[in-house]
């Protein structure tokens, strides 16, 4: 997260307790890789919190090195993938199922950009203004960072499901503000906003679960 170590472990433990309610009331397979994002969200915010706590005594130690290579793997590569087949796998409209797909296509490409990037090129990670920043910073040119907003973003906005849209709305906001006023710490503060959102996973569980609770009552 983007303010200090505190601050990401209590987000990594309210966002792994949303995590562990939405599996509680995800009944259906397909709805399981959407139910977990809140937990892996929290591992996500676990590694910045780790990262807080070791970059002060060892910047370019092996362990802070390690945390900034899982992080921006998860950041990075992981997310762009992972999160329009979440979204895709629950949509019952198939024109917007297609183009939730096309999302993942789009995310598998940005993905393996940026996993090349790890691969191929030193990573590091700095305290500056109270945020982390990870660099090289030289690759997010905008096109690349709108594709990475489309796959991550969009297909929660093309949602027939108004909670799930409403968290696509939401997300697209924090990465306004994200870029607007945290440009430099960009990643972090992104994933941040991210992670907070999924609150609104549990609402779209909840209501799930009453509204087939209805419909098996009649």
């Amino acid at each position: 997260m983007c303010f200090s170590a505190t601050a990401s472990f209590i987000t990594a433990g309210v966002t792994g307790t949303i995590g562990i309610l939405t599996l509680s009331r995800a009944k259906d397979l397909r709805q399981l890789p959407l139910a977990a994002t809140p937990m892996l969200f929290a591992l996500h915010q676990g590694v910045e919190g780790l990262l807080w706590l070791n970059l002060p005594q060892s910047p370019e130690g092996p362990i802070s090195t390690g945390l900034t290579y899982l992080f921006l793997f998860f950041a990075q590569t992981f997310w762009p993938v992972y999160v329009p087949i979440t979204v895709a796998l629950i949509e019952s409209n198939e024109r917007r199922r297609k183009l939730m797909f096309a999302c993942v296509a789009l995310g598998l490409c940005v993905g393996a950009l940026f996993f090349w990037s790890l691969v191929t090129r030193h990573h590091s990670a700095f305290i500056m203004h109270g945020h982390i920043a990870y660099v090289p910073e030289d690759m997010y040119s905008d096109s690349i960072a709108l594709a990475y907003l489309a796959a991550t973003c969009l297909p929660f906005v093309m949602s027939s499901q108004r909670t799930v849209s409403a968290l696509g709305a939401i997300i697209v906001a924090g990465s306004v503000i994200a870029y607007v006023l945290y440009w430099e710490a960009f990643v972090s503060v992104w994933c941040f906003f991210a992670a907070g959102a999924s609150v609104v996973l549990l609402w779209h569980f909840e209501w799930s679960r009453k509204k087939n609770l209805r419909v098996a009552g009649t």
